[in-house]
């Protein structure tokens, strides 16, 4: 098989720093891995918080950049510039279609409630079969450890079948998530 476009890393983060000086770190080394890679990002479009620290460092290094961004969020995620090529729609779910169709797999660093959106409807997604994209939480420092203990908690409660846990992978820090990457990329190229 020849891939005719780069792979593709959606990152879903927030856009504030966070408390954990560690996250805009990680957002920096990801990014940063992105560009050395010959990756693309696939992203949020803000040039704030640690997606915007992602989108500099993955550019800066050379990585593309695709940013998609509702246009309620133009004034606030993104009032300065545009890193990247940029695509606009009109809602939030319309944004986060595109960005998974633009994406070979995704990876959620720290973020807030927009965050958790984005990362509940790629897991839905994936639970009812809408797509087969790995998932990856990037657990830097343990942030992800109470939402993979919901995520246990909804299974042994009954709510979910334990095949929803295979649907996410937890990653410990960025150099991890890298290494699984890079993997899966040389499998699949490989097949």
């Amino acid at each position: 098989m020849t891939r005719t476009a780069p792979f593709s890393l959606c990152v879903y983060c927030g856009a504030r720093d966070g408390r954990n000086p560690n996250y805009m770190q990680s957002a920096r080394d990801l990014g940063r891995a992105i560009g050395e890679n010959g990756w693309r990002l696939v992203y949020g479009a803000g040039d704030v918080g640690i997606m915007g620290a992602v989108a500099d460092a993955a550019t800066a290094a050379g990585a593309a950049a695709i940013g998609v961004i509702p246009t309620h969020l133009l004034a606030t995620e993104a009032p300065d510039r545009c890193i990247g090529e940029r695509i606009i729609t009109e809602t939030m779910h319309e944004r986060k279609k595109i960005m998974l169709m633009n994406a070979d797999a995704v990876a959620v660093l720290p973020g807030g409630a927009g965050s958790l959106d984005e990362f509940f409807e790629v897991l839905t997604w994936a639970q009812l079969g809408l797509h087969e994209k790995p998932v990856y939480l990037v657990d830097i420092e343990g942030y992800w450890q109470p939402l993979l203990a919901l995520i246990g908690h909804v299974i042994a409660e009954g709510f979910a079948d334990p095949s929803l846990g295979d649907l996410v992978k937890a990653m410990p820090d960025v150099d991890e998530l890298v290494a699984e990457l890079r993997r899966s990329v040389r499998e699949s190229h490989q097949g």
